[in-house]
């Protein structure tokens, strides 16, 4: 298979594992909330969204999860100079997170789904921007590699974080009033 076409399959299964993540955490934000909905809206809204979220974690997530590393493996034995330069190393370090973030994820979905998760929705909303920051991260280091600027991918980084936050705040004050 030629390195074009690798890239390409690796691009879409990444954006595919992306969509699973931010899809998944809402889900479970709208199970922990669900839980204090009256019983008659309870009865109706968790069952239906524990089936979504075990489809969508099991059927589109994790495939996508595991096709993303098969495929960048397989791009990074296409080119091993890659593994000489140092925005490799950084972005490996953020995929090596990234699948920490999944297996956390994948314990919240399980608690979740067993009634037994003791995050509450704005814990969970927080957990959600978790992922935007790694998806920023890992583009700008690919798109830009050595031109990244280590400082102000660090700040940026930061001030993406603080922005997230504040979005986040000021939401909840929203949604309360």
């Amino acid at each position: 298979m030629s390195y074009a076409v690798l890239k390409a399959l690796h691009i879409v299964f990444v954006v595919t594992w992306f969509a699973g993540l931010f899809y998944i955490v809402r889900l479970l934000i709208y199970i922990q909330e669900a839980h204090d909905k009256p019983a008659n809206e309870r009865d109706v809204l968790l069952p239906q969204l524990k089936l979504m979220s075990r489809r969508l974690w099991k059927g589109i997530t994790w495939p996508s999860a595991i096709l993303t590393a098969i495929l960048g493996t397989s791009l990074v034995w296409s080119i091993p100079g890659y593994l000489q330069a140092p925005w490799m190393h950084l972005k490996l370090t953020l995929v090596a997170l990234l699948f920490a973030y999944h297996g956390w994820t994948h314990v919240l979905v399980g608690q979740c789904d067993r009634d037994t998760c003791t995050w509450s929705s704005q814990a969970l909303r927080m957990w959600n921007e978790l992922a935007t920051l790694f998806l920023f991260g890992i583009v700008f280091l690919v798109v830009l590699k050595s031109a990244t600027n280590w400082v102000y991918f660090g700040v940026g980084l930061l001030l993406l974080t603080v922005g997230l936050a504040y979005a986040i705040q000021v939401y909840k004050k929203r949604r309360k009033s």
